[in-house]
């Protein structure tokens, strides 16, 4: 064998500062790409609490106007908002001309249905996957005070139970 052929042999591999550098390197790199992961899932799940919480919201309001124009009936004494949230997303029985004694004689036509929310979005923040869409929101009444939110016979307003603090230092609870 040369000294050439010897040469050769010897240069493969790394050397262990070599490797030393690029554990360092990969080190770094993660160090660095794991709090951007964390902030960009929690901007994730914060936008989609804001559609949730839009979207119930306006459920909320189009079953409250849905009441005050007539389209559905309303005991005496209550605010016209749902008793609860499962309320929107289950056909709803409109009041029809023959209900209000206005339709001609003999229609027996069967009552319209109407639906405000195909399914009731879930707090993106409640820990338990396995619980109902429903429960994983605080409800308020219509007649508590917005300082001091209570759930009653309606659902005036919907909030996170969450009590972690979001990006822009709120409380999701007060979104």
């Amino acid at each position: 064998m040369s000294l050439r052929n010897t040469r050769v042999l010897g240069m493969r591999g790394f050397t262990l500062i070599e490797l030393l550098v690029t554990l360092a390197l990969v080190g770094l790199l993660a160090s660095v790409s794991v709090p951007l992961y964390e902030v960009t899932v929690t901007r994730s799940k914060e936008a989609e609490l804001r559609d949730a919480l839009r979207t119930i919201r306006a459920g909320l309001d189009a079953y409250k106007a849905a009441v005050d124009t007539g389209l559905l009936p309303r005991a005496a004494g209550e605010s016209g908002f749902p008793p609860t949230l499962e309320t929107l997303a289950q056909p709803q029985d409109t009041v029809n001309k023959r209900d209000l004694g206005t339709a001609p004689a003999g229609d027996k036509a069967a009552p319209e249905r109407i639906v405000f929310l195909r399914r009731v979005p879930r707090d993106p923040f409640y820990p338990d996957q396995l619980t109902p869409a429903e429960q994983t929101w605080n409800t308020r009444a219509y007649a508590t005070l917005s300082d001091d939110p209570q759930p009653g016979a309606d659902v005036f307003d919907v909030s996170s139970k969450s009590d972690r603090t979001a990006l822009d230092g709120t409380k999701y609870s007060n979104w």
